[in-house]
Parts: C-alpha cells; sequence; structure tokens
C-alpha cells in the first residue's frame, strides 16, 4: 500500500528480509492502517536511508519499523535522522541466528532511542502491534479493534488443551 495517508514506514536492509517483515505488514493490514514496505539499505544505499527518514515526518509517518540483519544498521541510522519513532527487528542471521542484529539494533547510545523487538517473525508482529497501541491513544475506533484482537488472543489462549497424560 503506498498512498499520501500512509502512517507506517516498514523497511528492511534486503528483500530477503521479506520472510520476516511480512509479519509486520499482515498486522497493519489486519487493522487497516496505511503502510508501506520497501527495501531500504544502510550500506549499499545510505543516500537512500538518509533521504527516507529526513522526509518521514514531513510525509506524515507516525513511525517506521524497520527490520535487519547482520550489522543492522538500518534501524539505528534511520533513528539518527528523525524524530519519527523507530522500531527495530533483527531479521535471524544465517550464522549468528539474528543474535548479531539484536545486540546491534538494541545497544543504541544514550540520545537516540530504537525500541527493539525479538528477534524474526514475532519480533515484527509485536512491533506492528506496538504501532497499532500507540496509533491507538489518539483514535477511538482503532482502539476498539485492538480491544478486540486482545480479547481473540485470550480466548485463543483459554481454548488450548494439552495432551492428555499418559501413565508410565
Amino acid at each position: 500500500m503506498s498512498n499520501s495517508n500512509v502512517q507506517v514506514g516498514v523497511v528492511m536492509g534486503s528483500s530477503s528480509d521479506w520472510d520476516t517483515m511480512r509479519h509486520a505488514v499482515a498486522i497493519f493490514q489486519q487493522f487497516g492502517i496505511a503502510h508501506e514496505a520497501r527495501v531500504v539499505s544502510a550500506h549499499r544505499m545510505p543516500d537512500d536511508m538518509f533521504a527516507y527518514a529526513e522526509a518521514a515526518e514531513a510525509r506524515g509517518l507516525r513511525a517506521i519499523v524497520a527490520g535487519a540483519g547482520g550489522a543492522a544498521h538500518l534501524p539505528g541510522m534511520l533513528a539518527a535522522k528523525t524524530t519519527v519513532p523507530v522500531l527495530g527487528v533483527p531479521v535471524p542471521s544465517r550464522h549468528l541466528q539474528g543474535v548479531d542484529s539484536l545486540h546491534s539494533i538494541v545497544q543504541m547510545p544514550k540520545g537516540v532511542p530504537v525500541a527493539t523487538f525479538a528477534i524474526g517473525a514475532a519480533g515484527a508482529a509485536n512491533a506492528a502491534l506496538f504501532v497499532v497501541a500507540m496509533l491507538a491513544t489518539h483514535d477511538p475506533d482503532l482502539r476498539a479493534k485492538l480491544q478486540t484482537f486482545r480479547a481473540e488472543q485470550t480466548a485463543a489462549a483459554r481454548a488450548m488443551t494439552l495432551p492428555a497424560e499418559t501413565s508410565p
């Protein structure tokens, strides 16, 4: 989705990060939040990344969910160039399973915050849900959708069953 009403940017360092970041997009679609998704590489497209961050507020973005693997500089560099809240999602890497990315994102210096979420799909979904909660503070309709979502999560957990115990 891309138009002048976009409220949230979902960016990633590579198209290979889509398998993780699509979970954030799915949450925005579920809640009807106007968003955009694109590749903005901190290392291969630094000028584009700076331009994206610098224009974010003027374009009306209320939050940026940034996924990155490896050195994971994208969330922090975006945060350094905009006051729009940046939420970082560590993308699992082949060799270190995303722990390297988590450490890179969570270790921002004092004064340049990046909200950091879990590695992988759960982190991407939770980052998006956090954005939903932020936006819902000023949007009663969105707040009602979030309350319904949470009630459904509770009902699903209550409906869970465990396998019957078997005696040895």
